[in-house]
This record gives structure tokens, C-alpha cells and sequence, in this order.
């Protein structure tokens, strides 16, 4: 079903490496029209430029096919990356995957 909510949770690091079987999931999902996403980040331990960019260009594929992006359980140190860029004005940051859930409910 298209309007499910899809949960992708990565593990490790998001680094130049770690970035494209993210990038390579996502795509896949916005393709198959799979737009409303969460990404549950409590496994990641880091995030690079080239997380960040996978993450920015999903929420701007999701968002021209009428979807988004939503992101949580992010630990203290990615909560600083996130705010360092910028990123936590760009997405929604919720501190639980049932809170990231519930946004798409309300």
C-alpha cells in the first residue's frame, strides 16, 4: 500500500561508505511511490556530509512525489551534526519511532 509508512534504520556509520546502501534503499522506495518515510537513526554512531546529502536528496524526491522525511532517535552527537548543518530546520526530528508514526497520523 502506497500510503503506509515505511521505517528504514540504518546501522553504523553514514559515511562516504555507509551512505549508499542508504541511498540506494531510499531511491528505491520514493520509486516504488513509498513517500512517507521515517528514518530510524539509533543505530547510526555517525554521520557524514555524504549521510547528510542522502538524507537532503530522499526528502527532496519524497517531497515532489506529495511525501516527506522524518527522522529520530538520533544519539546527542548526531543531534549536533543535524544542528551544525542546518538539518534540524530542514527535517522533522522526533525522539521516538512511535512519536515519527504518530506525526503522519495527526
Amino acid at each position: 500500500m502506497e500510503h503506509e509508512i515505511q521505517i528504514i534504520a540504518p546501522r553504523g556509520r553514514l559515511d562516504a561508505a555507509g551512505a549508499r546502501p542508504l541511498e540506494a534503499e531510499l531511491k528505491q522506495r520514493i520509486a516504488a511511490g513509498k513517500t512517507r518515510l521515517i528514518v530510524d537513526l539509533r543505530e547510526t554512531r555517525y554521520i557524514g556530509s555524504n549521510g547528510l546529502r542522502v538524507l537532503l536528496a530522499a526528502m527532496k524526491l519524497a517531497n515532489k512525489r506529495g511525501g516527506t522525511v522524518k527522522l529520530c532517535g538520533l544519539a546527542a552527537r548526531l543531534e549536533e551534526i543535524f544542528a551544525m548543518a542546518g538539518f534540524d530546520r530542514v527535517f522533522e526530528i522526533f525522539e521516538t519511532r512511535e512519536q515519527a508514526e504518530k506525526s503522519f497520523r495527526n
